[in-house]
């Protein structure tokens, strides 16, 4: 099975996961129902892409539409890469700039594009652009602490906004990194999700010293009594050598996906996803318009969100030609994605690499300071995404 076959069976895998576990919610259900030929639609204009045009869409998208926090989250990659502050730090697209991204988007056949910051939900103006393009999935990552009655009633309005709120474990590991108090005004969120019938998820950083208490089946019986009905496990990756200890080996990599499958046998309610997951299945990390890419505040087209090197603006050049850059091709064509590493991001093993092309790219590069990188994730869900693939 190629990239593309295997990517777009995980996505009929995740819809028809869904559509079960929203069976008891008319509303709900019905829009999973519609979502899934949409999805069949985005595939297919894919397809059309790569045969039409020779350009490779991807299915996921992660845009970073807020520059603000409200939080002050230890370690966090945003503040960390000057990506979003206690004040907007630098400009950002429009409205409509966004607006005519997330149309293009759906367009050539992206299926689910992933809100990030920054804290989302203090863009309501852009969510409500992102809304109105409703044959696109956004899952809206939020530290949870904005949701009360006036977002309650918003993301009833619209079911193509997917709240996904982040955790680092019960309340000690989460409000010793997120601040006092986050935890249980996550849980209020949570509860009030729930009570409004609403899909919602949860985003949980992985580390050696945690992995195992956010994926016991104490944790997950509390988060499944909450009604949360997606889990997203994104392994940590140091921004120094100090927190090195914290990221995934190969070993743990290994040990997370089979624990992982466990708890989706034990626990049929929910969806789980792992970033990245067994990258190695992949031929290496779907970075770089491969699986997915990022797109910052100002409209640089990144390889993936903390890899912020960037030779297009999708204001200047738009969607097409930004997945078409020289340096995402560089990127793909040099097989960078399939470096060999030990567990953590390819890209961030391989930062000077990666900063090299970015010079030799044909156009001016934002290139600002790198960080840390993550490829996205390993897309699967249930038994027939575990299967090994030759791409």
């Amino acid at each position: 099975m190629d990239l593309s076959a295997y990517m777009a069976e995980s996505i009929r895998n995740i819809m028809a996961k869904a559509y079960m576990n929203v069976l008891n919610n008319p509303r709900e259900a019905r829009f999973v129902a519609r979502m899934q030929r949409v999805m069949g639609k985005a595939e297919r204009r894919r397809k059309e892409c790569r045969e039409k045009e020779g350009l490779d869409v991807p299915p996921f998208l992660i845009a970073s539409i807020a520059t603000t926090c409200n939080l002050q989250c230890k370690g966090c990659y945003a503040r960390n890469n000057g990506i979003a502050g206690d004040t907007p730090t630098k400009e950002t697209l429009t409205p409509d700039q966004w607006d005519a991204v997330f149309r293009e988007a759906a367009e050539v056949g992206v299926s689910f594009c992933l809100l990030a910051g920054g804290e989302p939900l203090t863009r309501r103006d852009l969510l409500e652009k992102a809304a109105e393009v409703e044959d696109i999935i956004f899952p809206v990552f939020t530290n949870g602490t904005l949701i009360g009655a006036v977002y309650t009633d918003f993301f009833k309005r619209h079911l193509n906004l997917i709240p996904v709120i982040s955790l680092e474990g019960e309340l000690t590991a989460t409000d010793s990194r997120r601040g006092t108090g986050v935890f249980q005004r996550a849980l209020l969120s949570m509860e009030m999700l729930h009570k409004e019938k609403l899909f919602f998820g949860t985003s949980i950083t992985v580390t050696t010293e945690n992995y195992s208490e956010v994926t016991s089946e104490a944790f997950l019986s509390h988060l499944a009594t909450l009604g949360c009905r997606l889990v997203f496990y994104v392994e940590y990756v140091p921004f120094d050598e100090s927190t090195a200890h914290l990221a995934f080996t190969d070993e743990h990599v290994a040990e997370m996906e089979r624990i992982v499958e466990e708890r989706r046998e034990q626990f049929k309610e929910m969806i789980f996803l792992s970033f990245p997951g067994d990258e190695k299945s992949l031929d290496g990390c779907l970075a770089a318009g491969r699986g997915f890419f990022h797109i910052g505040p100002d409209g640089s087209a990144e390889p993936c969100p903390f890899s912020p090197f960037s030779d297009r603006n999708v204001a200047q050049t738009g969607l097409r030609d930004a997945l078409a850059s020289p340096l995402f091709r560089k990127i793909r064509d040099a097989r960078a994605l399939g470096w060999e590493h030990t567990g953590g991001c390819t890209l961030y093993e391989h930062r000077d690499e990666v900063e090299a092309m970015t010079k030799a790219a044909s156009l001016p590069s934002r290139s600002i300071r790198y960080n840390v990188g993550y490829p996205l994730m390993r897309y699967v869900s249930d038994k027939a995404l575990s299967e090994k693939s030759t791409v």
